[in-house]
């Protein structure tokens, strides 16, 4: 029994985690627009990650078959998962010019928001399983591991 639900918490956070870092990094794996001058730009464009990450979510539903009566709870799951519209960047010249500890805390808030921003799509990963039944659950998995091994490659790697 220990082992099913730790798989069902390790999915949950490998969507509540992954689904954000998988877009990201689609979107840094993808060719850079090139520019006027010939050149790739490497500009970040968030209109095309949200884009994309609405086209997986999208995807997940329809594998899912979800149901009219699962449709309250795929929403708010679904809204849940978006993308945060802004993420504090780390300002790297702003932090050039604190202290230490003044940057050890700034560094601190920068966690505290992201883990707060993982455990909100972590709780409404959980919630929105239980409303799925058994062979939706199954795909659910397998579908979350998918994600977890396309996006796992660069988890560890932080761009500010």
């Amino acid at each position: 029994m220990k082992l099913n639900v730790r798989r069902h918490v390790l999915a949950a956070a490998l969507v509540a985690g992954v689904t954000g870092v998988t877009a990201v990094n689609a979107v840094a794996q993808a060719q850079p627009p090139v520019n006027a001058e010939g050149k790739h730009s490497h500009r970040f464009d968030r209109s095309r990650m949200v884009e994309r990450h609405n086209q997986r979510l999208a995807d997940l539903k329809q594998k899912l078959q979800v149901t009219p009566e699962q449709e309250a709870a795929w929403t708010s799951f679904a809204n849940a998962m978006q993308p945060p519209a802004q993420r504090q960047r780390l300002d790297r010249q702003a932090l050039a010019g604190m202290s230490t500890p003044d940057r050890l805390d700034h560094m601190r808030a920068l966690r505290e928001q992201r883990n707060a921003e993982m455990d909100r799509r972590a709780e409404a990963t959980k919630a929105f399983y239980a409303q799925l039944g058994a062979e939706q659950k199954k795909t659910f998995d397998a579908e979350t591991a998918r994600m977890f091994q396309r996006g796992g490659r660069h988890m560890g790697r932080h761009h500010g």
